[in-house]
């Protein structure tokens, strides 16, 4: 069942990248992301009400969470801060780049996690797994080959260093969820609704000192796709880390499943957004979901 929780779990990631897409087109980045962890924070107000007042609305149910100590608030603040800075680089990354860009390098991140699982958790590579990571570092190769017809460096741009800081943050991310609902036994529902609190206390402050002084150059603009945005990685995240909280799951193998959400976002890259240059791009993303396939066939 985590399987197909994490498959899920992958189709609302790529709708939400498409959302995301939408929103930020010339629009200010810290508003659309301010607005988003305030959606999330009143989306899951009502879990943390019934869990910190003991209402027993959700008792036993799939909303059903818990209350934690302190030590348990300083894990999920911390938690917070690594995911917003991962969000913070890819908003501005997805904002300027294609989405058949930004799908192929985000779905080299289970790449990084399977590395990190290996060193942290003492999961060891096979010849499949480091057959699929050496075919995505050849894949990305390619791809930075391809991007140059549209004029985007992958050495020079400042949005695609952005957007590979947004997938190592985010690898570091999936290897510290796996870390603080095992090692501390966090329920998944509590993370989740606590993590949007304090993002949105950060988010704020950035907000406050970042953009509030320039927002007469940094215009932003309501979209209805705005709040899809949230919608989308709640539900995302939702499956994800009951995923991770199900019996026998293994973090490489679930943060590898999240990452065909690239198929959804290539497709409405093309679809939707009319992006170029497509055929050398889908050759980079066969060897990337070949390097995937191959990974997949490892872990199992």
């Amino acid at each position: 069942m985590w399987v197909v929780a994490a498959l899920v779990s992958a189709i609302l990631l790529g709708l939400y990248d498409v959302a995301k897409k939408q929103s930020l087109a010339g629009n200010a980045v810290i508003p659309v992301l301010l607005l988003n962890t305030l959606f999330a924070t009143l989306l899951f107000l009502p879990v943390i009400l019934d869990a910190e007042l003991s209402l027993g609305l959700f008792r036993d149910g799939p909303f059903a969470s818990t209350r934690g100590d302190v030590g348990d608030h300083l894990l999920v603040a911390l938690k917070a801060f690594i995911t917003l800075s991962s969000w913070l680089c890819g908003y501005y990354a997805i904002k300027h780049l294609p989405l058949t860009i930004v799908g192929p390098v985000n779905a080299t991140r289970p790449v990084v996690v399977l590395l990190g699982a290996m060193l942290l958790f003492g999961e060891r590579l096979n010849v499949w797994q480091w057959g699929g990571v050496l075919l995505t570092i050849v894949s990305l190769y390619l791809l930075s080959r391809s991007s140059r017809s549209e004029s985007i460096d992958f050495v020079r741009s400042r949005h695609v260093w952005a957007l590979f800081a947004a997938m190592l943050l985010g690898a570091i991310s999936g290897l510290y969820d796996k870390y603080i609902i095992t090692a501390h036994s966090l329920a998944p529902l509590f993370v989740q609704s606590w993590f949007g609190v304090y993002q949105l206390a950060m988010m704020s402050v950035v907000a406050l000192v970042v953009w509030y002084p320039k927002r007469a150059t940094e215009v932003f603009r309501w979209r209805w796709t705005i709040p899809l945005i949230t919608l989308f990685v709640a539900a995302a995240d939702y499956f994800y880390y009951h995923a991770l909280d199900m019996e026998g799951s293994m973090i490489a193998v679930v943060s590898l499943l999240r990452r065909s959400s690239v198929l959804v976002t290539f497709v409405c890259g093309v679809l939707l957004f009319g992006e170029r240059n497509v055929g050398s791009k889908v050759v980079d993303l066969i060897l990337i979901l070949v390097g995937m396939a191959l990974l997949a066939i490892g872990s199992l």
